[in-house]
């Protein structure tokens, strides 16, 4: 596996070794001892999650706080997504800023996405399948988003806003500056 690191301290791209040969392809999407060295960090995954979505679906942009902020490792099994991480950890210097990558089951490439980020996916093909795995379990109380076209944030989703698909919930999340104020 290749291990890049992106411009946002501790989030990291994943590019797994595929072996193809006639009858198809194999690959380690995930060891413990290779991702922990890879990330220089060690991470616990204890809650793997997994949606279906149609084309022009956005989820997110959300996160979890305090003592049950989550890590995330997210990928693609089927279709291709734009996967967004927004960095929103008050003292780095990256705060406020994002990293956007093509995950498919195509290139089979991986984010890592540490605790302290807002984290979202547009499903860019006719379906997708995402998976994650979270290194802390998911506590309701604690659910914090981001409005997906915050104008601070300026995200590029790469997609007309008009055929967006967004939950009732997910149209009507804080900008960034009003979340902040309810930490």
């Amino acid at each position: 596996m290749m291990f890049k690191p992106t411009k946002l301290e501790g989030c990291f791209i994943i590019e797994p070794k595929i072996i193809k040969d006639d009858r198809g392809y194999f690959m380690e999407s995930f060891n413990e001892n290779t991702f922990q060295k890879g990330i220089g960090k060690y991470i616990h995954f204890v809650q793997d999650n997994q949606s279906f979505s149609s084309k022009g679906v956005l989820r997110g942009l959300h996160y979890q706080t305090g003592e049950h902020a989550q890590a995330k490792l997210v990928r693609v099994l089927q279709g291709e997504v734009l996967d967004i991480a927004v960095d929103i950890r008050p003292d780095s210097i990256t705060y406020g800023h994002y990293v956007s990558v093509v995950l498919s089951a195509e290139n089979q490439t991986q984010l890592f996405i540490p605790r302290g980020f807002a984290h979202g996916f547009l499903v860019l093909s006719d379906t997708a399948t995402f998976f994650y795995k979270c290194d802390n379990f998911y506590n309701k109380e604690s659910e914090g988003g981001l409005m997906y076209n915050d104008p601070t944030l300026n995200i590029d989703w790469q997609f007309p806003t008009s055929e967006l698909l967004i939950s009732e919930k997910d149209q009507f999340l804080p900008t960034l500056e009003n979340a902040k104020k309810a930490w």
